[in-house]
């Protein structure tokens, strides 16, 4: 039976990754308040979330306006008079190499991408430091590490994050404080992000393989949001391409320059007027999984090893 009081926020709900989250909290009986552009996606996941046994609350909102989140965090205090755990995962991209990207294009996926994060974390806090308690998740990327080709103001978003998210930590160790901070880092997963993202490429886009369901983040971050861990990095992927970083970089700036474009794109045209999502939300594209079912793996090996551990590490410490 579902048995988790807990009330959740999760930006970016109305799809993909922060849709998943969201099921996956609502499969365990939580309170789930989903915040995203779009109320007819949304209002979709709300459905769903009731389906699954858990409660789901509403909140429109542009993740790159702190007063729109703002609102919509006291919104969700009016309807339940506390949040526990407030997941960041909401973003924007644009696929194209840098000298084809516009300034205003750089702007926009700043704004919601990094700065959505920002506002989130603020309005958690707000709450959370009056209550002493609470937990802030940050759905990152192993890209907030290693930066690939075509996708540059996703990288830096996610490295804006990163380093926001560290300077926090800190912060909150200094004044002892409770509530926790984690950065969750992703592998390529199977989102429709790839339907709708604006896109400049002769080919229709794809995340770099191996290629990992939804769910498996979705799992990855409930588990997570019960435990004081730093940082979790949900797949060997991710883990790898952090670790090649920041032991042979020039090597992997050779090996990108060599196969990142390809590997981001599928041998499919990509067709000439193809909307996109930057500005506004396409509510009939707004699914938890892509289009590359077939090529995903339902599950993470190396997750399943760093529970292992945890739980192992823990029982030694309890004797």
């Amino acid at each position: 039976m579902p048995n988790d009081s807990r009330v959740v926020v999760v930006t970016g709900a109305s799809a993909g990754v922060g849709r998943a989250i969201a099921h996956e909290f609502g499969r365990h009986g939580a309170k789930v308040a989903l915040i995203a552009r779009g109320r007819e996606a949304l209002e979709q996941v709300k459905f769903e979330i009731e389906q699954l046994g858990g409660e789901a609350f509403v909140a429109v909102a542009d993740v790159s306006s702190w007063d729109k989140v703002l609102q919509a965090s006291q919104d969700i205090l009016a309807q339940w008079g506390h949040i526990d755990v407030w997941v960041n995962n909401a973003m924007v991209s644009v696929f194209a190499p840098v000298a084809e990207t516009t300034a205003e294009e750089y702007r926009r996926v700043t704004e919601v991408t990094y700065l959505g994060y920002v506002h989130g974390t603020l309005a958690a806090l707000q709450h959370m430091r009056a209550r002493s308690q609470g937990a802030i998740i940050q759905i990152g990327s192993a890209l907030a590490y290693r930066s690939i080709p075509l996708q540059s103001a996703y990288c830096a978003a996610k490295h804006a994050i990163l380093g926001f998210t560290e300077s926090l930590r800190v912060e909150l160790l200094h004044d002892k404080s409770p509530i926790t901070v984690t950065m969750v880092e992703l592998p390529a997963v199977n989102t429709p992000q790839f339907r709708w993202v604006r896109s400049k490429l002769p080919n229709k886009p794809q995340p770099v393989p191996p290629i990992f369901q939804p769910e498996v983040v979705a799992r990855a971050v409930y588990w997570v949001s019960h435990e004081r861990l730093r940082e979790l990095n949900v797949a060997f992927p991710a883990w790898k391409a952090i670790f090649a970083e920041k032991i042979a970089p020039s090597v992997a700036d050779r090996y990108l320059a060599t196969n990142g474009y390809r590997a981001q794109q599928t041998d499919e045209l990509a067709p000439p007027h193809r909307d996109d999502n930057l500005y506004h939300p396409l509510p009939r594209l707004a699914t938890t999984h892509g289009d590359f079912d077939s090529r995903s793996r339902t599950k993470s090996v190396w997750f399943w090893l760093i529970r292992m551990r945890h739980r192992l590490l823990r029982s030694v410490a309890l004797e």
